[in-house]
């Protein structure tokens, strides 16, 4: 487990935690490292709540799927982003969405009843990462909020421009790099694969980007 120590310390849950307490903060949380091959479900609705994860390498992608079969993708996380926090804190007792490897994964679970316990060891790093937890669940919450606002656009070209605009303002250029193939795209604005990829034809064709995979470079608004 040493080896993630580096990649931990730059994690915004273990903020201002030192390297030499890491090891023992990790023994209270009671955290284990599984790996998981592309396209393997992590949990699955209905499973167990409890347990806060950690992608130490690859990509975990979180969806639900409603009575039809119908999916849409509710959140990504990325290496040293957290997964399954909300659900784990809010107390459920099971998972109302299923979580998947979208790459090979390396995984760090911990458990949320310690994460939020003061340990008997009364670890000194405990209340700051109790602090970080909060800062942290409250940018899902914003990233949520964020997510509902794409949705709401009327069209699948205003849907898209919308989630377009918002990527490229937050890597500061036109040009980047989305965390979503084209399927994952379409679940997560809630539209069909053709009509968006049909629209995305119509925007290259206007000019007012260009696109190859997940990259994209806004050129003009819509």
């Amino acid at each position: 487990m040493e080896k993630y120590f580096e990649l931990l310390l730059t994690v915004p849950l273990f903020q201002g935690v030192d390297r030499q307490e890491l090891g023992s903060l990790l023994n209270c949380l009671q955290a284990r490292v599984i790996s998981a091959e592309k396209g393997m479900p992590l949990f699955l609705e209905g499973d167990p709540a409890g347990f806060v994860g950690l992608v130490l390498e690859g990509a975990v992608q979180i969806v639900r799927d409603d009575y039809y079969g119908t999916r849409s993708v509710i959140s990504h996380a990325a290496q040293g982003e957290l997964f399954a926090e909300t659900y784990a804190c809010s107390g459920s007792e099971v998972m109302p969405v299923s979580g998947y490897a979208l790459t090979q994964c390396e995984i760090m679970l911990f458990s949320c009843r310690k994460m939020l316990t003061v340990c008997t060891n009364a670890c000194r790093f405990h209340n700051q990462l109790v602090k970080n937890l909060l800062q942290v669940v409250a940018e899902k919450n914003v990233n949520l909020s964020q997510k509902i606002q794409f949705m709401s656009q009327k069209t699948t070209r205003q849907k898209l421009m919308a989630y377009l605009s918002d990527q490229a303002k937050r890597a500061a250029s036109p040009d980047f790099t989305i965390p979503f193939d084209r399927q994952a795209l379409a679940d997560y604005l809630g539209v069909e694969r053709s009509a968006m990829s049909a629209e995305l034809g119509k925007l290259q064709k206007d000019g007012i980007l260009t696109t190859q995979g997940s990259h994209f470079t806004l050129l003009q608004s819509s």
